[in-house]
């Protein structure tokens, strides 16, 4: 099998010749090959270069089509600070309180900043590997785009003081993940998928997920499966244990889940759930841990019919 027929097997619930391995390996490549972040943030042609050389090297299952999590809320009109050897940070976000979030534009992804360049990097990627490794494009959530729109705070207090106007915010951020996403797929991603930090419990309550964010998610899960995604992947940081049995609902077929989640409980809460989930190393780990520390953590649990866990 090569690495997409093993991912396939995996998500149809069939037995693979082993377990897929997908590392989230984003401007690390960067480090790898030599090259700054600024310059893989910049560049489609550094960062797909970069992909390719951290695959040869680490021999992982998949590349991403993915640069840093500001590209929304630039081609927004946010202002975005670039430093050589830190991912991008919004400094200035591209909206204010007192504005009208009615018929706000949508950000053309042909064109907007650097959203053509994240596209140019998909092309990359897919000529190069083809159909033998998934290519992974990614685009931010509802929750987090509303949030990098307005800044964290004041996303929140709307959210309070004003929900209708801040459910017009959420809608649009819908709106943007579901044209940059599509775009991706047309580049020649195999999926993107879908990084909303923003909505983990510790952030949001689990009822504002379920009524607010969950029918948001549903509708670009929808629109990605209608627009050719091998599979819908959703990336949620944090405690999601109370969340995760909503992902299948969602139109989920593969789910992360974090390194404070306990892969016991987490086996016994989705036993009744089909879903591919995947994790959960703590990230500091490969700062400071040892491979006895690192090893015994990865986990690749598959549910459908009986479960199956398998640890590394």
């Amino acid at each position: 099998m090569n690495s997409l027929q093993r991912i396939q097997a995996t998500l149809n619930f069939k037995q693979a010749d082993s377990v897929p391995v997908i590392p989230q390996i984003f401007a690390h490549s960067a480090i790898f090959s030599g090259r700054t972040l600024l310059d893989y943030v910049t560049s489609a042609e550094t960062a797909a270069t970069c992909q390719l050389q951290a695959l040869q090297h680490y021999q992982g299952d998949a590349v991403f089509s993915a640069i840093d999590v500001c590209i929304e809320a630039e081609a927004m009109g946010a202002s975005v600070r670039f430093r050589r050897d830190i991912y991008p940070a919004v400094e200035t976000p591209p909206f204010v309180l007192d504005q009208s979030f009615e018929h706000l534009p949508l950000p053309d992804p042909q064109t907007a900043a650097r959203m053509p360049q994240v596209l140019q990097m998909a092309k990359h990627l897919r000529q190069a590997v083809g159909d033998e490794t998934l290519v992974v494009g990614v685009v931010q959530g509802p929750m987090t785009l509303t949030l990098q729109f307005l800044g964290p705070e004041t996303a929140l207090y709307l959210a309070i003081d004003e929900p209708l106007r801040f459910e017009q915010l959420l809608d649009f951020g819908t709106e943007v993940a579901i044209r940059f996403g599509l775009a991706q797929l047309q580049a020649g991603v195999h999926l993107p998928m879908v990084f909303e930090p923003a909505s983990c419990s510790e952030i949001v309550p689990v009822a504002f997920f379920r009524e607010l964010i969950a029918p948001r998610l549903q509708r670009i899960f929808n629109a990605f499966k209608q627009g050719g995604a091998l599979a819908n992947w959703l990336h949620i940081a944090g405690k999601t244990l109370p969340i995760l049995p909503q992902y299948a609902n969602l139109g989920v077929d593969i789910g992360n889940f974090d390194y404070c989640v306990d892969p016991l409980d987490l086996q016994q809460t989705l036993s009744k759930h089909k879903l591919c989930v995947d994790g959960n190393i703590k990230p500091l780990l490969f700062v400071d841990g040892t491979s006895n520390k690192i090893l015994p953590q990865f986990v690749f649990v598959v549910y459908g019919g009986a479960p199956r866990t398998v640890i590394k």
